[in-house]
């Protein structure tokens, strides 16, 4: 291994790591590659080495773990934090027994419309900042609360500005001022809406639900998009069984999120995709559930069946205000028939196959050098100590992003 410098830090050895989650089976126990009393070295940005501490290489600086447990960044491959505005009396009105429908996202566009892009990426700042010190390093963010061409647009300009997985969500409810025009909505999204924000995002997305878009409109939505070159992905099934994840797994779509009520068929379906080459990963937003009171998605028969699952926060205004993948964890193991380590596996290597991402959610050398350090001696402490800070401390591309060793 070489140990020239490039840019000043040269290779930073983190060793005293108690368990080292690397997510790689060649280099440790189980699906989660755990090495006990282990090491790794980062070597401009990137994993350059891992495995047990007493055969670690010599590199220019120390990170002492003292004892603690490192896992790879979560990757959290749903979230809407290009956004306005605030829904906590409608939060208070659900929980007082008001039924949650798509609606309320339209209390949201208006906010959203009505700021500025320094407001608004000010605040997508400020969440992505959140996100890290919960232990997050790649976030997906989605447009979806402009719902005209320019404030689409300029969302997407502003997620593009924090991250670099941006979704294009034009087709999240229709816009209130085509309400009695639907399909008016449908030639905006998939003609000028999709010219002006096509080239800002990877992917496209649609909300395939009742109260939003049927199987023809979001088959329409998402072809539109991937003769633009975008990637499909699609919100399906959330409020109850419905075309969704059938029509992800037709399209090829990377992941249908919500999964939330899913047939014998949906399941076997999503069984199948996971033997692609490309899969269609199953990802389950249980902050959602948890926030609107729904039945929780079940994941047990989902793994057992073969299908891929990730975990992601969904993190929004409406339906789900949580940046934390550790509580999405503590919930999926407590209410969803998921292993701790079924969990902490989705809501990392699971979150980059969602996003189709090889150099994230894995410690193997090659990968970036992403990874949460835990004020805990393993990973099972996520579930195990619900609601309780557990992370000290972050890095992304090999820099301290939030928290210190």
């Amino acid at each position: 291994m070489s140990h020239h410098r490039t840019g000043g830090a040269g290779t930073v050895l983190v060793d005293g790591i108690a368990t080292l989650v690397t997510n790689d089976p060649s280099l440790g126990e189980g699906a989660l590659g755990e090495v006990s009393d282990a090491a790794l070295v980062i070597e401009d940005g990137r994993i350059a080495w891992a495995g047990a501490r007493t055969a670690a290489p010599a590199a220019d600086t120390r990170v002492d773990a003292a004892g603690r447990c490192v896992i790879p960044g979560f990757v959290d491959s749903h979230s809407h934090i290009v956004f306005a505005g605030d829904r906590s009396r409608e939060f208070a009105a659900r929980m007082s027994g008001e039924p949650y429908s798509a609606g309320g996202i339209r209390t949201t566009v208006a906010a959203t419309r009505a700021a500025s892009d320094a407001e608004l990426e000010e605040r997508a700042r400020r969440f992505v900042r959140e996100a890290h010190g919960q232990g997050t390093t790649t976030l997906e963010v989605k447009s979806g609360y402009g719902l005209t061409v320019e404030d689409e647009r300029r969302c997407l300009e502003v997620a593009s500005r924090v991250t670099d997985e941006v979704t294009f969500l034009g087709a999240h409810v229709v816009a209130p001022e085509y309400a009695d025009d639907p399909d008016g909505y449908l030639d905006l999204v998939t003609g000028p809406m999709l010219d002006a924000c096509a080239p800002l995002a990877r992917w496209v997305d649609v909300f395939c639900e009742r109260g939003a878009f049927d199987e023809r409109a979001s088959r329409r939505v998402l072809t539109a998009g991937m003769e633009r070159g975008l990637l499909p992905r699609v919100h399906g099934n959330q409020l109850g069984e419905g075309p969704g994840v059938r029509l992800a797994v037709e399209v090829g779509a990377a992941s249908v999120d919500h999964c939330t009520y899913l047939s014998a068929e949906d399941v076997e379906a999503l069984a199948g995709a996971a033997e692609r080459p490309e899969p269609t990963v199953a990802t389950l937003l249980p902050g959602v559930d948890f926030s609107t009171r729904q039945t929780y998605p079940n994941a047990r028969a989902l793994i057992d069946a073969g299908a891929l699952v990730a975990l992601a926060s969904d993190c929004n205004p409406g339906s789900c205000f949580t940046s934390s993948l550790a509580f999405c964890i503590a919930v999926a193991v407590r209410d969803m028939g998921m292993t701790p380590d079924e969990a902490v596996w989705a809501a990392t290597r699971g979150g980059a196959m969602a996003l189709r991402r090889t150099d994230v959610g894995h410690l193997a050398p090659g990968a970036r050098a992403d990874l949460t350090l835990l004020d805990a001696p393993n990973h099972l402490y996520l579930a195990y100590r619900p609601g309780v800070p557990q992370v000290a401390a972050v890095w992304k591309d090999g820099e301290l992003v939030s928290g210190r060793p």
